[in-house]
């Protein structure tokens, strides 16, 4: 699979409408081989989470943004299901709190940072602050601010601020990966009615989410701001079609396991009076009776 297809382009401006397309799937994959194929990559994942987890050099933050019921919670599930439960971490980050608000707003995603040897999963995450605050710029008013820029110009600084830190973290070895699973509104609209329609998935569906959904054209015009803005070569932005969760799956998988490949990660080699103390400590163990 060609993922150079998914990754926004550092150098030149895209449009989500035009340039990616949420039906998408493969020409060469039906959902049946797709599935067979997610297994391998899950157990590939799983493989080199180990050696990273044992090298213990490099950290991997996953970030998963979308419009609502786009998929990200049964991607996270479905990718993340073969790794050690040990090395991996996801927070969910729902409404600020009034300890969060206290803070910059870089404070509460940091605190959640994964630590080297570890895979770290936002779902959701700072990009809220150049998305859902800029769709409704009321939330602003909340979060305690000193005199802001106006207009145009909050929202540059917010993008070089977290470009600078997306460096940072990078050139301290955390690898950024960033995927916007890109659902359609059609497929939106039927994700809902089956939560209604649905008793068991009731629980996941608020007036809230309706809400939001008029505010469509506003949240894809911004999502291509950021897109354009903060896809670098350090950490760039993947936009995965979404309308078949299959299909996401593996692309998401796929993305993952080659970002990790390329880390050329290895299992520590212990030094040579290390080796000698596991012989030794061999002898030992073979000559116990049991």
């Amino acid at each position: 699979m060609n993922q150079q297809i998914f990754q926004v382009p550092i150098s030149k401006k895209i449009s989500l409408s035009k340039d990616y397309d949420p039906t998408l799937t493969s020409n060469e994959l039906n959902k049946e081989k797709a599935v067979i194929k997610l297994q391998d990559e899950i157990n590939t994942l799983s493989k080199l989470q180990n050696v990273l987890y044992a090298q213990n050099t490099y950290g991997v933050l996953i970030i998963f943004q979308a419009m609502d019921a786009a998929g990200k919670d049964s991607t996270i599930r479905q990718v993340m299901s073969g790794v050690n439960p040990q090395g991996c971490q996801v927070y969910n980050f729902k409404t600020p709190s009034e300890e969060d608000l206290d803070h910059d707003y870089f404070w509460r995603y940091s605190r959640c940072l994964p630590e080297r040897g570890r895979i770290g999963i936002f779902n959701r995450s700072y990009y809220e602050e150049v998305l859902i605050a800029r769709v409704h710029p009321e939330i602003l008013a909340k979060q305690q601010l000193p005199i802001l820029p106006k207009g145009e110009k909050l929202w540059q600084q917010r993008f070089a601020e977290i470009n600078q830190f997306e460096k940072y973290l990078t050139n301290n070895g955390i690898v950024v990966l960033k995927f916007f699973l890109n659902v359609s509104k059609a497929e939106q609209k039927k994700r809902f009615l089956k939560r209604i329609d649905t008793p068991e998935k009731n629980w996941k569906f608020a007036l809230s989410d309706i809400t939001e959904r008029q505010f469509w054209p506003d949240y894809q015009t911004t999502y291509e701001e950021v897109f354009n803005h903060t896809s670098t070569e350090n950490a760039p932005w993947y936009i995965i079609p979404a309308d078949h969760k299959w299909y996401t799956h593996l692309v998401v998988a796929e993305i993952i396991n080659k970002r990790l490949k390329d880390l050329n990660l290895q299992y520590p080699i212990v030094s040579k009076e290390h080796q000698t103390l596991l012989q030794e400590a061999k002898v030992l163990l073979q000559a116990e009776s049991n």
